[in-house]
């Protein structure tokens, strides 16, 4: 599981807002050289999300220490479908404009063929995630307590 400690903001009924403490990833190395923290790419268009919107199975209050939870593999799963879906379109709508175009025409119809991709990945990605159950394994789960490092840190209290 990837985790990381936050502390509780507000509390709206069956909804607790938690801020994140610290930048916790899945295998320790955030701040070593190569690790996700070091490039900053992450980073250079927009401050991640800080605050996230959970339920509250616990009822937890203000300022109460918890951690936040994601499945493993669901952060590469989410950049597969979201990027890699829309970067294979869009090269195969390019090359399908390109085939089927005239020798004359081909840059307008790479170019067509290519928003023709990147238009079919849009709506697959919609589809996809209207779905319930691939929406479930995106999830973030609270947990009592603080994080801590490695599999201790993995265990529900």
């Amino acid at each position: 599981m990837n985790e990381a400690q936050g502390v509780v903001e507000r509390v709206d009924g069956a909804r607790a807002w938690v801020r994140l403490t610290e930048r916790a990833g899945g295998c320790g190395r955030c701040d070593e050289p190569g690790g996700c923290r070091s490039t900053g790419l992450a980073y250079a268009l927009k401050a991640p999300e800080e605050v996230f919107a959970v339920p509250n199975p616990f009822d937890v209050r203000p300022g109460e220490l918890v951690r936040l939870r994601m499945r493993d593999g669901a952060p590469l799963r989410g950049a597969l479908l979201g990027y890699g879906l829309s970067v294979g379109l869009l090269l195969i709508g390019a090359a399908l404009g390109s085939a089927l175009a005239d020798p004359g025409a081909q840059d307008p119809s790479t170019a067509v063929g290519g928003l023709v991709g990147l238009a079919v990945a849009l709506g697959i990605n919609r589809a996809v995630f209207r779905s319930r159950t691939v929406r479930r394994g995106f999830e973030i789960e609270m947990v009592r307590g603080s994080a801590e490092c490695g599999v201790a840190g993995a265990q529900q209290e």
